[in-house]
């Protein structure tokens, strides 16, 4: 398997992996969920150069993760929006949010809590079958061969 060709593997994690698997572009997610549009509002929160934000931004919108919408026409700005195949992202970007306060938290506690604002109480996220809604666990999911899989692949 070669770095630059995990957008061509009959995995899916390997065809995400490719699209959003580097710090900056998970950062910029990050971003985009605190509500963050702005080439500079990304660049001065991030302290990113503009070369690697521009270049992040750019596959972001080339994939379909985010849409330009132009705010200013003199001169030309725009903002970076979540379309819905970004918004189905939240989901792993809070996974990780919990794992990283779980586990590479300190004594400060967790930098960000996050309030479902039905019920106003805070939250860890919990993944839980379509099916059944029972929590998953990996020794309680059997994972066999679909239909996108090659042969080759073990």
């Amino acid at each position: 398997m070669k770095w630059d060709t995990l957008d061509e593997e009959p995995c899916s994690l390997s065809r995400t992996v490719a699209v959003v698997g580097d710090r900056w572009t998970l950062l910029i997610l990050r971003e985009c969920f605190l509500r963050v549009r702005r080439f500079e509002a990304f660049q001065s929160s991030l302290q990113i150069t503009r070369h690697l934000l521009s270049e992040r931004l750019k596959k972001l919108v080339r994939f379909g993760i985010l849409r330009r919408v132009p705010y200013s026409e003199a001169p030309k700005r725009y903002e970076y929006i979540l379309t819905q195949k970004g918004l189905d992202l939240y989901p792993i970007i809070m996974a990780m949010v919990h794992w990283g306060d779980t586990h590479m938290g300190d004594e400060r506690g967790r930098p960000l809590l996050h309030q479902h604002k039905t019920c106003g109480k805070e939250f860890d996220p919990v993944m839980v079958c379509s099916e059944c809604g029972e929590p998953l666990h990996a020794k309680q999911v059997h994972v066999h061969a679909g239909p996108g899989r090659k042969e080759a692949v073990r």
